[in-house]
């Protein structure tokens, strides 16, 4: 009998509170093995990047990488935080000092992208042979915005899976698909043995059988180390047994040096966005409750680089106020560090009356926000630029009235076109400004003016 032993994490987010504790426990746990020479591999199933953080967002990834580096991991997916909160160029770049595999089997730029594997075997010292396959979610339409062609990961999983299947021993899976696909996936093809899941932020403190095929993730924000074990009959290359346990990252020892490097992780992201962007000639106070000036000034900023007839957006996006002087990226990242696109969607008058009268709602600004590319907490007030009622209650869109029938374009933010605000919006023709993300967009507007 040999005991494959698995280290997973999925859906960190540059979340790196803990960072130094998993580091330490996935490096311990790879020598262990290695010192009695049993099979050991260390897989993080994406979304480790989140351009929220400094670091991540001052060194383009790169810093990621390089802490997964450090901690031995084996191979990686990517996420959707990876595949397009980055611009092409900053995800082509980004695995170029990769010491672990990049298994994605599901993403093109015009044949396989250069770094991407579709799959990997990989031998133990007494010959089992492991099959690794991974795939990301198929976010069609902003892949294809960037640049980038994304295909069916089912589809082209169990390709593969029928393409490896005789080459292999043991067929796991990085799936950064989503609960409800990878239980679909187990079904569809039982010989993937494990599937490794992230995407929805699941959790399971034991793995979860499903068929043949068992389900294990962790959850997110590095709440969790997951350890899957694997016990093959080697004479026969059969698996009998398999088991899936989690770690508590908040339960490993901390050390005042694991707190400085999180501190410091923070500190070299904001040091390496100090380049300075524009010059703010006066404060620009924010209001989370109400217009504000520098709610005004992004929604000026937003209809100047949309071109759209109106804007509306939450006050909640704003983690501050705008300071006179210079602004930096440093300053535009912590004003704005959500990885949220701005979004062009052109709606009749009618759909526009809707909308309109949907973000009065009295309730919206004290909810709380999570998902959805916003990094903030309350939703706050509603704001409407250039689309307003007049003394005698008609809806104007910039200098037009609102009327049925006739086309208007709506500038906002993309996690208002997935449905849970604005349901009309979810199917409304949509143009997504991308890779500009909404600080992008502010700090373009100042230096056009200042």
């Amino acid at each position: 009998m040999e005991t494959l032993y698995f280290y997973h994490t999925n859906d960190i987010h540059s979340h790196f509170e803990n960072w130094p504790q998993i580091s330490r426990l996935l490096l311990e746990k790879k020598q262990l093995h290695r010192d009695k020479s049993e099979a050991c591999y260390i897989f993080d199933i994406g979304d480790h990047v989140d351009r929220s953080h400094p670091l991540t967002e001052g060194t383009q990834g790169k810093g990621n990488v390089q802490l997964l580096n450090e901690a031995g991991f084996d191979a990686v997916t990517i996420g959707n935080n990876e595949g397009i909160t980055m611009s092409k160029e900053a995800l082509i770049a980004l695995y170029g000092e990769a010491e672990f595999d990049v298994i994605v089997c599901n993403l093109f730029d015009q044949g396989h992208v250069e770094w991407a594997l579709p799959y990997t075997i990989y031998v133990t010292e007494q010959g089992t042979r492991i099959g690794v396959i991974g795939a990301t979610a198929a976010y069609t339409t902003f892949y294809k915005k960037l640049g980038w062609e994304v295909t069916s990961p089912s589809e082209d999983l169990q390709r593969i899976v029928k393409d490896i299947e005789g080459r292999t021993d043991v067929i796991v899976c990085l799936s950064h698909l989503g609960i409800k696909e990878d239980e679909k996936l187990a079904l569809d093809c039982p010989a993937i043995d494990v599937i490794f899941g992230a995407h929805t932020h699941h959790l399971f403190h034991e793995g979860k059988l499903v068929g043949n095929t068992l389900l294990a993730a962790t959850g997110k924000y590095g709440e969790y180390v997951g350890r899957v074990t694997v016990d093959v009959d080697v004479a026969v290359k059969k698996v009998v047994k398999m088991a899936a346990k989690l770690y508590r990252a908040d339960q490993l020892i901390r050390t005042e040096e694991d707190v400085s490097q999180v501190t410091g992780l923070i500190e070299s992201g904001k040091q390496a966005m100090q380049e300075k962007v524009y010059y703010n000639p006066t404060a620009l106070p924010q209001n989370l409750f109400g217009v504000s000036p520098l709610a005004s000034f992004f929604g000026r900023a937003l209809i100047a680089y949309t071109k759209a007839d109106c804007a509306l957006f939450n006050a909640g996006i704003f983690l501050g106020s705008l300071d006179k002087g210079w602004v930096t990226k440093e300053s535009l990242h912590t004003l704005l560090p959500h990885p949220i696109n701005p979004c062009i969607i052109t709606l009749d008058g009618a759909e526009l009356q809707e909308v309109y009268e949907l973000s009065l709602n009295e309730e919206w600004p004290q909810i709380e926000i999570k998902g959805l590319g916003f990094r903030g907490t309350l939703m706050g007030a509603m704001i409407h630029e250039r689309l307003y009622k007049n003394r005698h209650g008609k809806l104007y869109a910039g200098n037009r009235e609102v009327v049925k029938g006739q086309s208007y374009t709506l500038a906002t933010l993309d996690m208002f076109t997935f449905g849970f605000f604005f349901p009309i919006l979810q199917e409304a023709k949509k143009d997504y400004c991308m890779p500009e993300l909404i600080r992008d967009v502010l700090g373009w507007y100042g230096t056009e003016l200042y």
